[in-house]
């Protein structure tokens, strides 16, 4: 199953579950193919949430011939306090929060703020300098930042 898109296999599962698929990649690590997926959810995500949803992916992996002549590592997680923003829908969810964007165009740059607006086309993240509008394919990557004493 080499360079296979995973995503239509395990969003159902994880839908399914009642989660939002936030990430999935497919990596070598010490010389062995681990897979991680990282699910998320209004308020968070258990240990035993993850437990089945890592069951059920298994379980599904294995129907679907997943890597049947290499062994593989399942880890599934949620993203933590600081979380990875790929899809517009991401970055509407978290407008208020505090965001660091890694930029490609024009130059490489790393630009820290507060998300003011997110919609079809960009982004404006309000830095100490003003006011950025950041067009999504600029963005190179995006995580939200977690502040000690911030409140929600």
């Amino acid at each position: 199953m080499g360079n296979v898109d995973l995503e239509p296999i395990v969003g159902p599962v994880v839908e399914s579950a009642g989660l939002e698929l936030v990430e999935v990649v497919l990596g070598k690590e010490n010389g062995r193919k681990v897979l991680r997926v990282t699910v998320d959810r209004e308020g968070g995500v258990d240990l035993d949430t993850i437990a089945v949803t890592s069951n059920m992916l298994s379980r599904r992996l294995d129907l679907e011939g997943f890597s049947p002549s290499e062994h593989y590592s399942l880890e599934v997680s949620s993203p933590g306090l600081e979380r990875p923003l790929r899809a517009p829908r991401d970055f509407q969810r978290k407008v208020g929060e505090s965001v660091r964007v890694r930029v490609s165009e024009p130059e490489s740059a790393t630009v820290q703020g507060k998300l003011a607006a997110a919609d079809d086309d960009g982004i404006v993240v309000v830095t100490d300098a003003g006011e950025l509008r950041i067009a999504y394919e600029q963005v190179a990557s995006a995580k939200t930042v977690f502040e000690w004493g911030e409140k929600s």
